[in-house]
């Protein structure tokens, strides 16, 4: 008789099948087939901004086969894993050193030694960096010691919205390192103050014992100095521009993006739903900035008078008046809980009676043990497991960059109540009214 543990890895195995299969059915729907390992070049579906099965079917996949592999390896090979993985040390060194820019020069191929001293580094070491990232796909050595960019590596050019968000977080691991002592240490340890986080920890450390926020900015701007880049860079990663397709709106006649930056996710609908009114509100620098980042990119929504640009401190302000949706992407988890209150009583405040609050990335941590319909199919992990580690991983991010995090789905109040969720796989939105007395 085949015992319970066998039947649960049997259906851990069929989970992984079907899932392939629905992934390989997504690629190959637009006719190009599907991806190889080593292509030098994207698919289409790549840059696609609707990719919603293809993710769905993924997060099923990482789920299953990590859910998989953790049973059946020896334990102390997968804890020891846990830990022994230094795949973002190496890319940051190609990212550094622009690598994959080079390479791209050279579809067929450059020795080793010739990429090594046109990024004056050492040969040996940058050999050893190359074939770490090769093991998962990134690089390609095409003969001995001759390496090729992949589909992977290619998103670590200078010119990708997703490697200028990687080089966003690649002093995160320093961060980390001092998460336990902010942990045990009497002044952070019960601390929500965003002063108190793990990064400032860290750089008081060193010596350095600038205010948060003046941290922030220098950090920003010597990473990335494109703003755009980086405001494009995350939607990509998690896909949140499945909100274009999934979102009803064409029911929508106003909307202000809260907190918009240069307008990542506006932009989109600007071109794609010209009926509708939009405002941007930022501080107003970066509102300047916004404004000729539309003037080029949506000229007709700015002629037409589609689209304003309002400054806004949504800590200390409210947003305009009366508008039909008030947006938030990736805000309220940047903030510590007091601070993210004030910002939806800001925008409760300017409510009308049918307007919405709806809000992207922020609740995808607990979705799944509160709503049924999105749980996983058994035997997996009801979340998903690793299938979701991007939100996990970023309620990481969170609390060592800004005290702050992703927050569940009884967090957000406020007087608002929740009136649907839209399950977008590595972020979630959710539609927000006020609530009735």
């Amino acid at each position: 008789m085949t015992d319970s543990n066998e039947l649960k890895v049997e259906v851990l195995l069929d989970i992984i099948n079907s899932s392939a299969r629905d992934a390989m059915e997504e690629y190959k729907k637009n006719g190009h087939g599907v991806p190889g390992a080593d292509s030098t070049t994207f698919h289409p579906l790549d840059l696609a901004t609707d990719t919603l099965v293809l993710r769905k079917a993924i997060r099923l996949l990482e789920g299953a086969c990590h859910q998989l592999s953790a049973i059946l390896a020896p334990p102390q090979h997968t804890v020891f894993n846990f830990v022994h993985n230094y795949t973002w040390a190496c890319t940051d060194v190609a990212i550094r050193t622009r690598i994959a820019d080079v390479l791209d020069q050279y579809p067929e191929g450059l020795n080793v030694y010739a990429l090594a001293d046109t990024v004056n580094l050492d040969k040996t070491k940058t050999l050893r960096v190359l074939r770490a990232l090769a093991l998962k796909g990134c690089f390609k050595e095409v003969e001995h010691e001759v390496f090729a960019n992949t589909r992977l590596s290619l998103l670590l050019k200078s010119t990708s919205n997703v490697g200028c968000m990687v080089r966003v977080y690649q002093d995160f691991p320093k961060y980390g390192a001092v998460l336990y002592d902010t942990m045990t240490d009497e002044e952070y340890a019960r601390s929500c103050e965003i002063e108190k986080s793990p990064r400032m920890f860290s750089l008081r450390k060193e010596g350095i014992n600038s205010e948060f926020w003046e941290m922030d900015v220098m950090t920003t701007h010597s990473l990335c100095a494109d703003i755009s880049q980086r405001s494009l860079g995350y939607p990509e990663i998690v896909g949140s521009s499945a909100v274009l397709h999934h979102y009803p709106w064409e029911t929508v006649s106003s909307i202000v993006d809260v907190g918009s930056g240069i307008g990542g996710i506006s932009l989109h609908l600007a071109n794609m739903f010209p009926h509708l009114r939009i405002t941007n509100q930022d501080l107003p620098k970066t509102m300047e900035q916004a404004q000729i980042t539309w003037e080029k990119d949506a000229p007709e929504a700015v002629r037409d008078g589609r689209v304003e640009f309002v400054p806004l401190n949504f800590l200390e302000e409210s947003p305009v008046v009366g508008k039909d949706v008030y947006y938030l992407r990736s805000i309220l988890h940047d903030w510590p809980d007091a601070e993210a209150t004030t910002i939806l009583r800001n925008i409760r405040k300017v409510m009308g009676p049918n307007s919405r609050v709806l809000i992207l990335f922020e609740f995808s941590l607990t979705l799944y043990f509160c709503i049924h319909q999105y749980k996983a199919p058994e035997p997996m992990l009801s979340n998903f497991g690793a299938g979701t580690h991007t939100a996990y991983h970023q309620d990481m991010a969170m609390w060592l960059v800004c005290n702050a995090k992703e927050r569940t789905l009884n967090e957000a109040t406020a007087g608002l109540v929740i009136t649907k969720v839209y399950d977008l796989v590595g972020t979630m939105v959710v539609d927000f009214r006020i609530a009735q007395d």
